[in-house]
């Protein structure tokens, strides 16, 4: 018997781009699918976007109070019919066999969870792509998010994760957290000794921030996240998990050196960086205007990630707060 795929999405607002993944649904080379649509309290009516698809796909639409994109998924798999829940973020685009591919991995790489890579269509703008070549480039993430050979072990992100739902049921889903939620599950299914596995042939187009502010505030939550999980995961604690915050710390130390002392050592190695970031983003996206925003981009990603990381290692290492309290905005608290 074929596996069976309950699509959920999460959505707060963002209608557009509703209209798009949903678009991207309808051209599916395999049809066996339902799409279930959790609307976490939106602001705006989403229902005329979704009767749009109605009588073209399987869809059932959900709304309830606001509660942050972990819960609301876990509502949406609880109404889930099949064997499997696909949750993906409502700014993503998928392949005419994203589907098809899913199930024939599914059958062929034995795991309990699954994801795949994101990456940006051609359709985005250049600041979309230089914001994607940030979050998936080796000199900012070392890749993981993009491919296989990246990593040992996989952590499947929500953009484009995959899960059985009766070992999602047995893990107690996604946690109260806001952010993070989803590396949360991931390691907390290893905790529980079920595999995680990344299919290589299902990546997504993910449409993330369209413009440098927002991005900075969002890599700067997931920065504030990752102490969070250090402290919730500790068996996966890594190093290179604090190495934006190193970056931010030695670039401000590169300035003291240079003004104080005359020398400049430490901003020589962050020209070398600058360059290989450029030279590498121009290969990766043959444009130089994105290559270009792609080094904006990587420092603000670097810079913003790094102060989250720092000031929330802080407030729960050194002030000793519970996470909930340091970050009250990061968890749901009834």
């Amino acid at each position: 018997m074929r596996p069976t795929i309950s699509i959920v999405v999460a959505i707060f607002n963002r209608k557009d781009e509703l209209f798009e993944l949903l678009n991207s649904l309808t051209f599916q080379t395999d049809k066996e699918f339902e799409v279930i649509i959790v609307d976490d309290g939106s602001l705006i009516d989403l229902k005329p976007t979704i009767q749009n698809f109605e009588e073209i796909l399987n869809i059932k639409y959900f709304r309830k109070d606001n509660s942050g994109p972990g819960l609301s998924r876990n509502y949406g798999a609880k109404r889930a019919q099949n064997d499997w829940l696909l949750f993906v973020d409502s700014d993503v685009i998928v392949e005419k066999d994203y589907i098809e591919n899913i199930k024939k991995d599914i059958e062929t790489i034995p795991c309990d969870a699954f994801g795949g890579a994101d990456k940006a269509h051609k359709g985005f703008n250049l600041m979309q792509k230089a914001i994607s070549y940030s979050m998936t480039s080796v000199f900012t993430t070392g890749g993981i998010r993009g491919s296989k050979k990246a990593v040992s072990r996989f952590q499947p992100r929500s953009f484009n994760m995959g899960v059985n739902k009766a070992v999602f049921e047995k893990v107690g889903g996604f946690s109260e957290m806001r952010i993070g939620e989803d590396p949360d599950l991931s390691m907390t299914l290893w905790e529980k000794g079920f595999t995680t596995a990344f299919f290589d042939d299902i990546a997504v187009f993910h449409k993330r921030r369209v413009d440098l502010g927002k991005f900075s505030k969002q890599v700067y939550q997931f920065g504030c996240a990752r102490p969070i999980l250090n402290q919730r995961h500790p068996n996966y604690v890594k190093i290179s998990f604090a190495f934006p915050t190193l970056f931010m710390l030695g670039y401000i130390f590169g300035f003291i050196e240079y003004f104080v002392l005359g020398r400049g050592i430490i901003l020589a190695f962050y020209g070398l960086y600058t360059f290989l970031v450029l030279f590498h983003a121009m290969i990766v996206t043959k444009n130089i205007s994105i290559a270009g925003m792609a080094v904006i981009s990587t420092y603000i990603q670097m810079f913003s990630y790094g102060y989250g990381f720092l000031k929330s290692w802080v407030l729960l290492n050194i002030f000793r707060m519970k996470p909930e309290d340091a970050f009250p905005k990061h968890f749901h608290i009834k």
